[in-house]
């Protein structure tokens, strides 16, 4: 299929479609390095994440279309480049990363794009009965026979001295 924003044949097509070009980002993300005093300021962590990398991920994810949002394949290059963005934003404000906020962001990441997405791309379920029978009763039968087996060579040699 034709790549998606995301993907990397698709770059020089992601770079148009951004509201925020990527040497503005990046722009910006220096800038805040100049408004960095001290320690991390949590509270304005969130808030820059939300309003650079969360509003970025939003175009990105509108361009691949919500049909292929479980795509792994369409998807990577967005998803990299959200947790990049986080990191050098933690790194420009003295934040650690990951930190908790980092992390609540993430999971409300996942509950609005990813929520409907199943770990391997299908739906997991457990097997038939007729497959999961054989596998459960299998090693019950071997670990009575051995159990019987060493019972009987015990008892055969007591008699023996």
């Amino acid at each position: 299929g034709a790549p998606g924003v995301c993907g990397e044949g698709s770059r020089r097509m992601a770079a148009q479609s951004f509201f925020v070009p990527r040497p503005a980002l990046l722009v910006f993300v220096l800038a805040l390095t100049v408004l960095l005093v001290t320690g991390c300021n949590e509270a304005y962590y969130s808030h820059t994440i939300e309003q650079i990398c969360l509003q970025t991920f939003k175009i990105q994810m509108s361009g691949i279309g919500q049909k292929r949002w479980c795509d792994w394949d369409e998807t990577f290059g967005c998803y990299g480049d959200l947790t990049n963005c986080t990191f050098l934003i933690a790194i420009k404000l003295g934040c650690f990363w990951p930190n908790p906020p980092v992390d609540r962001f993430f999971v409300n990441v996942h509950k609005e794009y990813f929520a409907n997405c199943s770990q391997s791309g299908r739906s997991l379920s457990d097997p038939s009965n007729h497959i999961l029978g054989p596998f459960i009763v299998l090693p019950v039968m071997v670990t009575l026979l051995i159990t019987a087996l060493v019972v009987w060579r015990s008892k055969r040699n007591e008699g023996i001295v």
